[in-house]
C-alpha cells in the first residue's frame, strides 16, 4: 500500500511551525534558568517572586479570551504578531525594574502585562498550524507534528537555558533578559515574511463587541458544550498550575541541594535537563501513542508518574538523586503532551479552535494563580522540597477529571495517523480506526 505524504504545502506549514516553536522557546528558555533568581535577586522574598509568576498568571486568566477572540476575528498572524511585539516590550521592562530595583507594585504589574504577551500566542499558533495543514490536504497525525516541535522547542531550551546560566553567571543576572528581547525582535520579522492564514476565514462584517458574542456562545458551545472537552479542561488547573510551580521551584531548590547559591549555571542545568527530557519525550511520542489504544491512556500515566516523583523531591535531601528524578519528571510530563494537544484540537472546528484552546489555558492559569503562591509560601516556611511533594498531591486531583473525560468515549481519543503500521497496544479494545486531520 502506498503511503501518501503531505505535500509541499503541507511541509512549508511545518516548516514555519517548527521556525516558530524554535525562536519562540529560545527566547524564552534564556531566563527559565535565572527567573527565580533573577526575582529574588531584586530583593523579592519566595513569596513575593512566586506571588509576581501568579500575576504573571493572572495576566493570561484576564486577556485569554480577548486575545483568543482577536485570533478567530482579526486572524492568527496578527495575533503571532501582536503578542512578539508585546513580549519584546515587556521583557525589556523586567530588565530595568531589577535594575532599578523597583517596587513590588511595578513588578506586579509588568508581569501581568507579560501574561497579555503570552496570550496572543496560546490558541493561536496552534489553531494556526491545525488549519493550515487541513487546507494543504496533510494526511498525518497531529502527534507527529506536534512531537517534532517538541524536540525542536527542546533543542532550543537546552541551547537557550544552559547560555542563560552561563551568561549570567559570567555577567550578570540582567543579560539574559536583553538577550531574549533582541530574539523576540527578530521573530516579529520571522513570522511576518513566513506566515499565512491558511483554511482560515475571520469573522467579517459585525462590530468588536457583536463578533467577540459570536465567538464566545460559538466556543462554549462547542468547548464546556462538548463533556470530553469540559473534563479535560477542569483537570487543567491542577497539572498546569502545579507544573508551572515545579518548573521554577526546581531552580533555588537544586541550588540549595548543591550548597552554593550563587551557581546559576546548575540552575540553568535544571532547565536544560528538563529540555532534554521533552527533546527526549517528543521523539518518543508518536510511538507511545501507538502503543496505547486512546489518548488519555497517557494522559493518566504521564500525570500519575510526574505526582509520584514530586512526591520524591520531597523525600530526599541528595542532589544526584533530585537530578535523576528531575530527567524523569520531565520525560513523564512531555511524552503525553503531544497527545493531550492532539486530542484537544481533535474536537475544535476551526471558526472556534484559537478561542477554544485560549479558553483551555486560561483555566489552567487559574490554578496557577492560587498554586503557585500557596506553594511559594511553603516552601518559606517549609522549603522547596515539602512544596514540591505538595505539588504531587495536589496534581492528582486531576485523575478524576481525566478519567471523566475518557469515559465520553469521544472519536478524538482513537484517532491516529493512517500511515502508521499496525502495532500491539497496551491497553484495551480494538484497533483503532485510521483517521487523518478531520
Amino acid at each position: 500500500m502506498t503511503t501518501r505524504r503531505p505535500d509541499r504545502g503541507a511541509r512549508r506549514v511545518q516548516g514555519t511551525y517548527y521556525a516558530l516553536t524554535l525562536g519562540n522557546t529560545l527566547a524564552a528558555s534564556f531566563i527559565w534558568g535565572i527567573n527565580t533568581l533573577f526575582l529574588l535577586d531584586a530583593g523579592l522574598s519566595n513569596l513575593e517572586a512566586f506571588a509576581a509568576n501568579a500575576f504573571f498568571t493572572a495576566g493570561m486568566v484576564i486577556f485569554e479570551i480577548p486575545t483568543g477572540v482577536i485570533a478567530d476575528t482579526v486572524g492568527r498572524r496578527a495575533s503571532y504578531l501582536l503578542g512578539t511585539v508585546t513580549l519584546a516590550a515587556t521583557t525589556a521592562l523586567y530588565w530595568m525594574l531589577w535594575l532599578w530595583q523597583a517596587p513590588y507594585w511595578a513588578w506586579a504589574l509588568v508581569s501581568v502585562l507579560l501574561g497579555l504577551g503570552f496570550t496572543f500566542f496560546s490558541g493561536a499558533v496552534d489553531a494556526w498550524l491545525v488549519d493550515a495543514l487541513r487546507f494543504t490536504e496533510y494526511r498525518g497525525s497531529l502527534e507527529t507534528v506536534f512531537g517534532r516541535a517538541q524536540v525542536v522547542g527542546g533543542v532550543a531550551m537546552l541551547s537557550g537555558s544552559v547560555a542563560g546560566g552561563v551568561l549570567a553567571q559570567a555577567t550578570d543576572l540582567g543579560v539574559p533578559f536583553l538577550v531574549r528581547a533582541g530574539i523576540l525582535v527578530v521573530m516579529i520579522v520571522v513570522a511576518g515574511a513566513l506566515m499565512r492564514d491558511l483554511g482560515f476565514e475571520p469573522v467579517r462584517g459585525l462590530s468588536p463587541l457583536a463578533a467577540t458574542r459570536q465567538v464566545m456562545r460559538s466556543s462554549v458551545t462547542y468547548g464546556l458544550g462538548r463533556p470530553a472537552i469540559r473534563w479535560l479542561m477542569i483537570a487543567t488547573p491542577f497539572t498546569a498550575g502545579v507544573g508551572v510551580y515545579a518548573f521554577y521551584a526546581l531552580q533555588p531548590y537544586l541550588l540549595e541541594l548543591g550548597g552554593d547559591e550563587g551557581a546559576y549555571a546548575l540552575a540553568g542545568l535544571a532547565a536544560a535537563i528538563i529540555s532534554g527530557a521533552s527533546i527526549l519525550g517528543g521523539a518518543l511520542a508518536p510511538l507511545a501513542r501507538r502503543l496505547f489504544r486512546r489518548r488519555t491512556t497517557l494522559l493518566l500515566l504521564s500525570v500519575a508518574v510526574s505526582a509520584l516523583v514530586l512526591v520524591g523531591f520531597g523525600l530526599t535531601q541528595n542532589l544526584v538523586v533530585a537530578i535523576g528524578l528531575l530527567a524523569l519528571w520531565g520525560i513523564s510530563s512531555s511524552i503525553a503532551t503531544p497527545a493531550s494537544r492532539a486530542y484537544l484540537n481533535d474536537m475544535i472546528p476551526s471558526a472556534q479552535r484559537a478561542t477554544v484552546l485560549s479558553f483551555n489555558s486560561l483555566v489552567g492559569n487559574i490554578g496557577g494563580v492560587g498554586i503557585q503562591p500557596a506553594l511559594g509560601r511553603v516552601a518559606d516556611v517549609s522549603g522547596y522540597g515539602a512544596s514540591l511533594l505538595w505539588g504531587g498531591v495536589i496534581s492528582t486531583v486531576a485523575l478524576p477529571f481525566l478519567l471523566a473525560s475518557r469515559s465520553r468515549r469521544d472519536p478524538a481519543d482513537h484517532a491516529v495517523d493512517d500511515a502508521a503500521p499496525p502495532v500491539v497496544r497496551l491497553d484495551d479494545g480494538m484497533p483503532d480506526p485510521s483517521s487523518p486531520i478531520r
